[in-house]
């Protein structure tokens, strides 16, 4: 079971910020797993419907709720039976172009055709 007291919370504004670095990989995956089963219970899905929507045997989704490894396509399965895929793109969101480099882009582009040269 996760120890909340081992876990450094850092309190920011209106929410907190998991300190990552500061678990172990065995308690991120524990963590995952205890987010997996609350949203499957905020939508209100058994671990047996989930099973259905995804494929996945109904032990394979109970190991994940307590903790127990699971693959990153496991993960992709659990949310995509959730209607949660949304969430991978706060996994690794995509990168983005500061102004400064989408001006140095700008600027490169043609902005008109080159005369013709006639021989």
């Amino acid at each position: 079971m996760l120890q909340y007291s081992k876990i450094n919370i850092i309190f920011y504004m209106k929410g907190y910020i998991m300190d990552w670095y500061g678990m172990s990989d065995n308690e991120i995956i524990r963590d995952i797993g205890r987010r997996i089963k609350q949203l499957r219970l905020n939508k209100n899905i058994s671990q047996e419907a989930l099973s259905e929507r995804t494929g996945l045997h109904r032990v394979t989704l109970s190991k994940i709720e307590r903790g127990q490894k699971m693959s990153l396509l496991t993960i992709i399965q659990v949310l995509r039976g959730l209607d949660e895929l949304q969430r991978l793109d706060n996994m690794i969101p995509e990168e983005r172009l500061s102004p400064l480099q989408l001006a140095k882009l700008q600027s490169r582009q043609r902005k008109r055709a080159s005369k013709k040269l006639n021989p």
